[in-house]
């Protein structure tokens, strides 16, 4: 595909990073000269300086030929203009990143695509999202919902515990006959390989799996991993940013009693004054004194989104030490997943990574209508929507030539989510969730055209 990405900054550079992995024909416009001189030195892809809404420029970068134009300069008004002016022009699809959630809110009401905008996405509403889920599904430290929730996909560190560990898929399978969940992904503790599961595959103590699952299955992984589901009520947050004021006003919405802790005294009255269901506190989360007499060990999750992952980290570690049953840190630094269940952090989350898992789907072939990666492992989880004319069309899932680095989790039918065994047939319609390694992808989304 040929992808014109405008905006150098995090999101677009690690954006352009992982498509350039897969040899896609990138061109990535900015203003800023040292930014292009730092991803033209580290990536292969064309780079050109300039304001993306110039129409020169973008003639300049082809964009009349192109295949997808993204938008995710900090201006969300840049965004907006850029895409407009790329279909005017010819381009395929486009896609803006924007900070006015109103945007969001309104969809209905106002036609972006009428005006040239295809998708539109806000890393900090997504990541806000992700905090709700998690705080959702307690003793999971990564979670994902494909149709609200017809089909969810938990990740969980396996404790010694566990009843299964020890047993194989199939043995495990066992003690639930109505099986309502899927192994779809596992890392060895200790390891950086990612393992398709399968049948004949060994759960071990302390491996980090991902599953499939429906709604009533949800319970059953509780049990079959000795995990408990902790009723979540007192939350506090760390940072007023868009993620921390985004976080607040959702949990609020949902009845949590929500503590939000901001340095900045204007920033904090602000803040009061726009969330009368929150307490705001002015002060700084660093120090442990001041959230001792904010009653932290009262906590049953705190949440840390200041605009730096050292901190948030730090504040987290301390809120792990006061025994809270959650803590989830908003991080910048990709390598810090490395370390996530090492230093005893529940769950890390990054915009980056929300932000291109949310883009990545219209780069895939085949109808792809949702895709996620997991954290900290080489896998991605991609929802395909069976076409009359998809090879996978009217196929039994055991006849098909399907790659062994790649597994379907389950199959979500008129708004069903059912775990799909390997007498299942597919039909026209169905919506697929795969997860598969990088080198299965091409083969997986050939299935699907």
């Amino acid at each position: 595909m040929k992808i014109i990405i405008a905006g150098a900054g995090e999101v677009g550079f690690h954006l352009a990073k992982l498509l350039s992995y897969e040899s896609q024909d990138i061109t990535l416009i900015d203003t800023n000269k040292d930014s292009l001189i730092y991803a033209d030195s580290h990536l292969d892809i064309r780079v050109l300086r300039g304001d993306a809404t110039s129409v020169s420029i973008l003639q300049e970068a082809r964009v009349e030929g192109s295949d997808l134009v993204i938008g995710v300069t900090s201006s969300e008004t840049t965004n907006i203009t850029l895409c407009m002016l790329a279909k005017q022009l010819g381009c395929k699809k486009t896609i803006a990143r924007i900070s006015n959630t109103e945007f969001l809110d309104h969809r209905e009401m106002i036609k972006f695509s009428e005006l040239g905008i295809d998708e539109l996405i806000s890393p900090e509403e997504l990541a806000a999202s992700e905090i709700q889920l998690l705080l959702n599904q307690s003793a999971f430290h990564d979670t994902y919902e494909f149709e609200d929730g017809a089909l969810i996909m938990v990740g969980v560190s396996l404790p010694k515990s566990a009843p299964f560990v020890g047993k194989s898929v199939k043995e495990a399978a066992s003690i639930f006959p109505e099986l309502h969940f899927m192994p779809i992904a596992m890392q060895r503790s200790g390891t950086q390989y990612t393992l398709i599961p399968r049948g004949d595959s060994v759960f071990k103590a302390d491996d980090q799996v991902y599953f499939v699952t429906d709604k009533k299955g949800v319970d059953e992984l509780y049990k079959l991993t000795g995990k408990k589901k902790e009723e979540m009520k007192n939350v506090m947050i760390l940072g007023g940013s868009k993620v921390g004021f985004k976080a607040a006003r959702d949990l609020c919405g949902k009845k949590f009693n929500v503590k939000l802790i901001e340095k900045n005294k204007e920033k904090a009255f602000d803040l009061a004054d726009i969330l009368p269901n929150a307490l705001v506190i002015n002060g700084d989360g660093r120090n442990v004194e001041l959230m001792e007499e904010e009653s932290l060990d009262s906590m049953d999750a705190f949440i840390a989104v200041t605009g730096n992952s050292e901190t948030n980290i730090m504040s987290c570690l301390v809120a792990r030490s006061k025994n809270i049953k959650k803590t989830i840190a908003l991080v910048e630094n990709m390598d810090y997943f490395q370390l996530s269940q090492s230093i005893g952090i529940d769950t890390l989350i990054n915009k980056k990574l929300l932000a291109a898992n949310n883009i990545f789907r219209y780069v895939r072939k085949g109808e792809v209508v949702a895709l996620t990666r997991l954290n900290n492992l080489n896998a991605e989880i991609l929802e395909f929507e069976v076409k009359p004319e998809s090879k996978m069309n009217g196929q039994v899932i055991r006849e098909l030539d399907f790659p062994r680095n790649a597994i379907i989790g389950g199959v979500i039918r008129d708004g069903v989510g059912l775990i799909a065994l390997g007498d299942f047939k597919i039909a026209d319609g169905d919506r697929v969730v795969v997860c598969c390694l990088p080198q299965a992808i091409q083969k997986i989304e050939r299935l699907f055209l």
